[in-house]
């Protein structure tokens, strides 16, 4: 089991070198409403040059303010994040990718800060559905993650927070390497295959109040993961519900594991009465 969580981390870490900058000619319209920025006291400059809307496809690189208004069916990658305090609203649309076992990306951050990737709305067929490298900042909150390799990669990142997501039927639904300071709340993971939350050489994290159904692992954290606080989840069905390292004792690696409602943990004793 533990090897072939390995193996697909190890897939994921090529995505991290692989740069994403041409993609198909597939157009979605990106509407920027100036008059409800005002109201809101957003004064960030649009992306466009007009004061309407502007063309834009898949693999382009995109900053500031970006609202989605129609559905976005790429071929090759999705949208790629070119400067900090970026936001993306998919406003319920769907980027759509070819398939779990492609190469693409449909949300790309790299070594850009601030960003936020807004619901309600869809990523769906990428090997990842949204991928942060050296990024500091990153906010993902109320997005669907479906049918993805990796619904969501973090390498080398901090402070990265994901909040109230829905993330199902991908092989792993957060996986972290790297990465220091994660804040995963109030997320629903179910049929995520391999696992629903990994971390591989991640550090002071909170894992809190998500409900993680149905995978291989559920929660899973490696020797080299410390400082950890997984508290307040419900982890149920799942093979494993919670992994310390294979069961590694919680006093090694310092991850604190409490109030988890849980059936089978490794070591024993991380689920509640159990």
């Amino acid at each position: 089991m533990w090897s072939t969580i390995t193996t697909i981390i190890i897939t994921a870490l090529i995505l991290s070198s692989v740069v994403v900058l041409s993609g198909p000619t597939t157009n979605i319209i990106i509407h920027i409403q100036q008059e409800a920025l005002a109201t809101m006291g957003d004064t960030r400059t649009p992306i466009t040059a007009t004061a309407t809307a502007a063309a834009a496809a898949c693999g382009q690189v995109l900053e500031g303010l970006v609202e989605l208004n129609s559905n976005l069916n790429c071929s090759g990658d999705g949208l790629i994040v070119g400067g900090d305090d970026t936001t993306i609203r998919l406003n319920g649309h769907t980027i759509m990718g070819p398939g779990p076992d492609s190469s693409k990306v449909g949300i790309s951050i790299g070594n850009q800060d601030g960003v936020r990737i807004e619901g309600p709305g869809t990523i769906e067929q990428f090997q990842a559905g949204i991928l942060a490298s050296g990024a500091e900042g990153t906010v993902i909150s109320e997005m669907t993650l479906e049918d993805n390799q990796i619904a969501v990669f973090s390498t080398g990142t901090e402070g990265l927070q994901a909040m109230q997501n829905i993330i199902t039927r991908n092989s792993i639904g957060i996986a972290s390497h790297s990465s220091n300071g994660l804040e995963l709340r109030e997320n629903l993971l179910t049929g995520n295959v391999l696992a629903g939350i990994t971390f591989v050489a991640t550090g002071e994290s909170l894992v809190s109040t998500n409900n993680v159904i149905e995978s291989e692992n559920g929660i899973f954290v490696d020797p080299q993961s410390s400082g950890n606080s997984i508290e307040s989840n419900n982890v149920l069905r799942n093979k494993v519900d919670m992994n310390n390292a294979n069961g590694l004792a919680t006093n090694v690696n310092q991850n604190g594991f409490s109030d988890n409602n849980c059936q089978i943990s490794n070591p024993s004793g991380l689920c509640i009465g159990r």
